[in-house]
């Protein structure tokens, strides 16, 4: 039996069930009754954390391409640097993840290949690699067109929680009719849907303001792709780490789906603070079914 959800005490903060000895290294940012954020390098925090207290980890770091995020991120290291750096984030999140909680990873594929691999030696256990189908740049002469983003999905053992997700049938955005047959099966076919599969080409980018943040003009995360992860490997009252804060697009959709959540952002805390306390983090449009 579930026991009852762990709250942050929105007066006293009480952090001690997940930080060594009871104490954070430093005070939180922002909390809500339901999470805590940091303003902090996520190197700074994560070895406070208690080992095995976390469900799910989402990691969404600099992909070490020049871009300009604020002044305290090095987004142009040596491949060498970069990939150690990586490695010691995430080790520290292994180390904070329950048996049978669930890490994903989103990166480049160039770089999930080398840190995937790393996770296994780590002991985690693949389950899929997810393709999610943005395309990141102009056609590159002498290569393929790159068009999607690589989110691993590994587990410390075998998964706790696993629910499935259905996806509405695919139609014609003309007519509206049925794109598939589905062989002369589909009247067999679940009516909430088909399975989701590990190819996603339904998340729409984030490029329009209105689902961005001012200060931070680095591309932000659909809350689409955020409401699958948790969906999938959480219920209410988990724990989420989020390690990379980014636009807070994480913390925003643990607060509508009632999860714990523990974030750490380097460079811009202030204004995840003041977009989830204004409401301004928007979410798109998902029309998804999950399975109890």
């Amino acid at each position: 039996m579930r026991q009852t959800p762990f709250k942050w005490d929105p007066n006293t903060l009480t952090l001690e069930p997940f930080f060594k000895g009871g104490r954070a290294p430093t005070a939180p940012f922002y909390h809500t009754n339901l999470g805590a954020l940091f303003s902090a390098d996520c190197m700074t925090v994560l070895p406070f954390i208690e080992q095995n207290v976390v469900d799910t980890v989402f990691a969404d770091p600099p992909f070490n391409l020049g871009k300009e995020y604020g002044k305290n991120t090095d987004d142009l290291k040596s491949d060498p640097e970069y990939l150690s750096w990586c490695k010691n984030w995430m080790t520290e999140c292994v180390r904070v993840l329950k048996p049978g909680g669930a890490f994903f990873l989103y990166n480049l594929p160039k770089w999930n290949v080398l840190l995937g691999a790393y996770l296994m030696e780590l002991g985690l256990q693949f389950r899929h690699w997810i393709a999610i189908e943005i395309s990141m740049s102009l056609p590159i002469p002498g290569r393929l067109h790159p068009s999607h983003y690589g989110l691993l999905y590994m587990t410390k053992g075998k998964p706790k929680t696993f629910r499935r997700i259905r996806v509405p049938i695919q139609t014609c955005r003309h007519c509206g009719g049925e794109v598939k047959d589905y062989g002369g099966h589909r009247h067999a076919m679940n009516p909430k849907g088909v399975t989701l599969k590990d190819v996603w080409s339904d998340i729409p980018p984030v490029r329009h303001w209105k689902f961005k943040s001012k200060s931070r003009r680095a591309n932000a995360l659909s809350t689409k792709v955020l409401d699958r992860v948790i969906e999938m490997t959480t219920v209410p009252g988990d724990v989420v780490l989020d390690p990379f804060g980014g636009s807070g697009t994480t913390y925003a959709v643990c607060e509508a789906k009632e999860r714990l959540w523990l974030g750490i952002e380097i460079d811009f805390a202030a204004d995840i603070a003041e977009r989830i306390e204004s409401g301004h983090i928007r979410s798109h449009r998902n029309d998804d079914f999950v399975e109890k």
